[in-house]
Order: structure tokens, then sequence, then C-alpha cells
């Protein structure tokens, strides 16, 4: 069993990019006696928060991420797009993990009719990625 997520970081010339990983989960997750869950260990926080964004907000001025941080997006919809002109939409369910701290960064835009709602996890400055 695998699971997908996408990850945004820059380049050392400081062009913000999209890669697509996966990471395998193993069984042997469970309190007895229920059955296994599958698993992997992911990465460290040090911190959890929530993001609302209303459907007007306006974040199409290139910014790089304030912090390294894994989003959830719980409701609603966004749209990335990284300074090498890479598009990519983030619905309900969907995993971004955000390393562009530095560099050029990247443009966002709500494109869903309802606020968007993210889970956040964030992450110590450094990078093991």
């Amino acid at each position: 069993m695998r699971a997908q997520y996408t990850r945004l970081y820059a380049d050392a010339s400081g062009a913000s990019h999209f890669a697509d990983l996966e990471i395998e989960l193993v069984a042997g997750f469970a309190v007895p006696p229920a059955e296994p869950l599958h698993r992997a260990q992911f990465l460290a926080p040090d911190s959890t928060f929530w993001i609302g964004a209303p459907t007007k907000w306006n974040g199409e001025t290139a910014h790089p991420a304030p912090r390294r941080a894994v989003f959830v997006t719980a409701r609603g919809e966004y749209e990335v797009t990284s300074s090498d002109g890479a598009v990519r939409r983030f619905p309900p369910g969907s995993v971004l993990l955000l390393e562009d701290i530095t560099g050029e960064g990247h443009s966002t835009r709500i494109t869903s009719s309802e606020d968007c709602i993210v889970f956040a996890v964030g992450l110590p400055a450094s990078s093991a990625a």
C-alpha cells in the first residue's frame, strides 16, 4: 500500500518546482482485536494549525512559503503555480509538502466556490527530504 503526496520546493537557483512522491505503508499499526492497519513514518512536526482562505483571497503575487509545512485540504480547492510555470490544483483530501521557503516562491488562488480550509502541520526549518 502506498500514499501519494506532492512536494513544492525551491532548487539551488531559487525556482520552485513540483515533485510527485510516494511513501510505502506497511502493516503493523493496531490495537487488538482490530486488524492491523498500514502506516509509514513521515516527517516530525513541531506544530499543527488550521488555515482558512475566503473565496476572494488574493495570493496571486509570487511568494515563498513562510515555513515548511504539510497542507491537507479539508474543504474547498486551491491552485498553486510554481515559478517554473507548472500549475496544480489541491482539492479536498490532497496533501502538499511546502518547502519553497526561499527563492521566487509560488502563487496561489482559491478555485472553489466555497472557502478553503486547510489542516497544516508545521515542520522544523531543516529539510530531510
